[in-house]
């Protein structure tokens, strides 16, 4: 079984177009801030921390797939589930399930990668590329 981690998400008056309807970037944004609040759970330390001390900037998205079942408006709380379906070598499959109370707000799958800086030659135009996952931080997110 993997791990699920929720994250809160209180929908606000400007979260919506004017129909009053979750204008559907903010579910990306969203999606986003679940994937790191799932790191933070599970205790991976910032981005930052493992720039410094592995290379690594964080987990890039490559990929992405969703599925909007039902709408949301301002004053609803959501509750996004989170979790890795999949751990490759470079990258990873995240599952999301937004609902509202029971209710099926919006399904997603992406995937990410964690990616470090490489030389290009050019400091100018600094490039990064996917490397493997550390083996702490798998440890720690199954």
């Amino acid at each position: 079984m993997n791990k699920v981690v929720i994250y809160k998400v209180n929908v606000e008056f400007g979260d919506c177009d004017p129909a009053k309807i979750v204008w559907f970037p903010n579910y990306f944004k969203w999606l986003d801030a679940a994937s790191r609040n799932f790191f933070v759970k599970c205790g991976v330390p910032s981005w930052k921390e493992t720039e410094k001390s592995m290379g690594i900037l964080g987990t890039p998205l490559v990929n992405i797939q969703t599925r909007f079942v039902k709408t949301a408006s301002y004053g609803d709380h959501l509750n996004v589930h989170v979790s890795v379906s999949e751990w490759r070598n470079t990258s990873f499959v995240m599952e999301y399930k937004i609902y509202r109370d029971t209710d099926l707000i919006l399904e997603a799958q992406d995937v990410r990668v964690f990616a470090a800086f490489c030389e290009t030659g050019n400091p100018d135009q600094p490039s990064i590329r996917a490397v493997p996952i550390p083996p702490f931080i798998l440890e720690l997110c199954q």
